[in-house]
């Protein structure tokens, strides 16, 4: 296997441009800085207080441009791409001031920016020194010869500056790579986002996907209702009109023939009315043409129990929060009639500081299980919900479920 020789300054020429860079940004802030002591020397303190608090105010005032020029030096030098703190646009200088972000990139334009700009100095001289020294044969010979042959013992010290020269370049290599990670870490930090940005930000765009996954699911179950109801459900209809004209028209057949008959027609109706139910389930017709009012008003309507249904919602909310809130209710009420062994139930929905609060509630023998965990639970919290059961032994049972009411 051939081993590759790499020279010390194979592959620093990146990181040594990035540190130019970066001493002549914080150049120029150091200039801006020293401007009043430059042309004039302050003799009395509130001169003194001048010369110190003008500058400095023009360094506050061009913190978001010293930020944007800094971005843009790990991304053009570095190929690094510094996330912006704020996910959007920039605020106002006064908002940017006040922000958390704005303080930390403050900090580090007026303290960890000079003090790596330093540290560059010091290293971009170690490289001038290193050159200097190991390419001493080169420039040894533009030295007077008289002045080299009069020294004894110039040629083993020019090899010892070489070899040393050799040596400051692997030191100044490795600098400039350590010196070059440890700014991209701490801008990372200073002039991106903090940790709980980032999560927060995470958080948000977990929240938009989510209801988006939300919105098309619906969209979908909305597109399996239509087909369901203008394919499979006008076939079966059709089916059942033949044959009831069968059976009414057809009068020579025999028995066994017009029980046959019979039989597919009643359960072509059956099928039909599972299959409305099976519609009704996915989305109803009526809450997509007049709203959560009607929609609920019809549940009540096929309860077996009487259930009373009070609607105040200034403006109808989304349709995944309507269809959550009204597949609360049927299953609310289902439950109620299968083990609440109520006689009334109640259902209340409104508007309260934009959350829809839908209450459920019946007179029946309560007991019912904490909804944590439950189907009605994660249907809920699809929608950034929030569910509560309050049902003790003995009853009443009050179910009460806050969603988003932002349309």
């Amino acid at each position: 296997m051939r081993r590759v020789i790499q020279w010390p300054f194979q592959g620093a020429g990146r990181p040594v441009a990035f540190l130019v860079t970066g001493v002549l940004i914080q150049l120029a802030v150091l200039v801006v800085m020293a401007l009043p002591w430059i042309f004039f020397v302050p003799r009395t303190l509130a001169a003194t207080l001048l010369a110190v608090l003008v500058p400095l105010a023009a360094v506050l005032l061009a913190g978001p441009s010293l930020t944007e020029a800094q971005h843009a030096r790990f991304r053009t030098r570095l190929g690094v791409d510094i996330p912006s703190p704020y996910g959007g646009p920039r605020p106002p200088l006064p908002e940017w001031l006040r922000s958390p972000a704005g303080r930390r990139q403050l900090g580090y334009h007026l303290l960890v920016g000079p003090l790596l700009a330093l540290a560059a100095v010091f290293v971009l001289l170690m490289w001038a020194t290193s050159a200097v020294a190991a390419s001493v044969y080169v420039w040894i010979w533009l030295v007077p010869p008289e002045r080299r042959l009069g020294q004894a013992g110039y040629t083993l010290s020019a090899a010892y500056a070489t070899a040393a020269g050799i040596a400051l370049l692997y030191a100044a290599s490795w600098l400039s790579g350590a010196l070059t990670r440890l700014d991209t870490r701490t801008a990372a930090a200073r002039l991106g986002p903090s940790r709980e940005e980032q999560l927060a930000r995470r958080v948000e765009d977990l929240a938009e996907s989510r209801a988006g996954l939300v919105d098309a699911v619906d969209a979908e179950r909305r597109r399996i209702e239509r087909d369901l109801h203008d394919g499979a459900q006008q076939r079966l209809v059709s089916l059942a009109v033949n044959l009831g004209l069968a059976k009414a028209t057809l009068g020579d057949l025999t028995e066994d023939a017009r029980r046959v008959i019979d039989e597919a027609h009643r359960e072509a109706k059956e099928a039909i009315e599972g299959l409305n139910d099976l519609v009704r389930g996915l989305h109803p017709a009526v809450l997509e043409d007049r709203g959560l009012d009607a929609a609920l008003s019809g549940i009540a309507a096929r309860a077996p129990i009487p259930v009373g249904v009070t609607v105040n919602l200034p403006s109808r909310p989304s349709p995944a929060v309507e269809a959550v809130a009204y597949f609360m209710v049927s299953e609310a009420l289902t439950n109620v009639v299968k083990h609440a062994e109520a006689s009334r139930a109640e259902v209340t929905v409104e508007c309260l500081d934009a959350t829809l609060v839908l209450v459920v509630s019946d007179d029946g023998v309560g007991g019912a299980e904490p909804a944590g965990g439950t189907g009605l639970a994660k249907r809920v919290a699809s929608v950034d919900g929030r569910l509560s059961v309050d049902s003790p032994v003995g009853g009443p049972t009050v179910m009460t479920v806050e969603l988003p009411c932002a349309p």
